[in-house]
């Protein structure tokens, strides 16, 4: 699971507990700027291919984590329950997406929009 919250002009993508090793990540910071949208989506972490795993974790069903290469794109996971994800499109970062479970995904896909929304 990851924990999001805003910090000036950036987003905290914060990942807890035993996830950070099969993510091989704690944390990712993305300037506010970089960040096209953000969405409640299921659909985004169901099924069973997520693309190559470049690096991580993938047992379908149980957890999906780490960086994966899918349809040209670079796509950080980290997902145990498809329901609880969000979708987070980024422009020039090093992932093109974040694909994320999280506590209350409709809360933190509007955390991150409205954070967008007041930067402009």
């Amino acid at each position: 699971m990851v924990d999001v919250r805003i910090e000036g002009d950036r987003v905290v993508f914060e990942v807890e507990g035993w996830d950070k090793m099969w993510a091989l990540k704690s944390r990712l910071e993305i300037p506010l700027s970089h960040i096209k949208g953000a969405k409640s989506d299921d659909a985004a972490a169901k099924g069973w291919w997520h693309g190559v795993k470049l690096g991580g974790a993938s047992l379908p069903g149980v957890i999906t984590a780490g960086t994966f290469y899918k349809e040209g794109r670079l796509v950080f996971f980290d997902v145990h329950k498809p329901e609880n994800t969000i979708v987070v499109e980024l422009d020039h970062e090093t992932y093109d997406q974040l694909i994320l479970q999280v506590r209350n995904p409709t809360e933190a896909a509007r955390t991150i929009t409205d954070a967008i929304s007041n930067r402009a």
